[in-house]
């Protein structure tokens, strides 16, 4: 005969409903403002861009136009903090750099 135990069940607080409900809303919230964008389709081509230029600044370092590299690059960095104002920094510009050598 199998043992009839009960199963336990959690049962969520209504702060704790109200909390996931104010997440969902926050995020959906966000959502609609990235549509309401007019620029969107312009933050889509960023990494195409990015990555022609990164390619340029490669260029101008083979024929030592310094100068001009670091000008793209700081270009780059620029284009980086546009796209995400919260995550760019330089570190993020060597992996993308060792992405591409890939």
């Amino acid at each position: 005969m199998a043992s009839t135990t009960k199963r336990k069940y959690h049962r969520r607080t209504e702060e704790e409903r109200i909390a996931e409900l104010e997440g969902r809303i926050q995020e959906l919230k966000v959502k609609m403002e990235t549509k309401k964008r007019q620029d969107s389709p312009l933050l889509k081509q960023i990494p195409v861009l990015k990555k022609r230029l990164r390619g340029f600044a490669e260029l101008a370092t083979k024929c030592n136009r310094l100068d001009v590299c670091n000008t793209t690059i700081a270009f780059i960095a620029g284009l980086d903090r546009i796209l995400n104002p919260d995550q760019a920094t330089l570190k993020d510009w060597n992996t993308a750099a060792e992405e591409d050598e890939d």
